[in-house]
């Protein structure tokens, strides 16, 4: 897979937001992407952007509310294949351990 995010999707109250994220998560589910949610939001990958911003776009609508903040930060590498996993393990070479203060 090409391209990586980030993405964070949530709808604007100030009860917990867990089921809401839930939906938007479940959504992801519907399209041919990988992904991994952290406590600030969901990684996601995808072999084009077509498929990603699709993915984003109905995790978006999943979320019910008045008011729903999206965030998309999108790292295409055109030149050669990686893969999120990759760039974390490039991270622990340069460390010589894992990205993580609980080892």
């Amino acid at each position: 897979m090409t391209v990586v995010a980030l993405l964070s999707v949530a709808p604007v109250i100030e009860d917990s937001m867990a089921s809401e994220v839930a939906k938007a998560v479940a959504a992801l589910e519907e399209y041919d992407v990988e992904y991994e949610t952290n406590p600030m939001g969901t990684v996601i990958e995808a072999d084009s952007t077509d498929e990603l911003f699709a993915a984003a776009q109905a995790a978006h609508d999943a979320v019910d509310g008045d008011r729903v903040s999206t965030v998309l930060k999108v790292d295409d590498k055109r030149s050669r294949e990686t893969s999120a996993q990759a760039k974390v393990d490039a991270v622990a070479d340069e460390l010589g351990r894992q990205p993580t203060s609980s080892e």
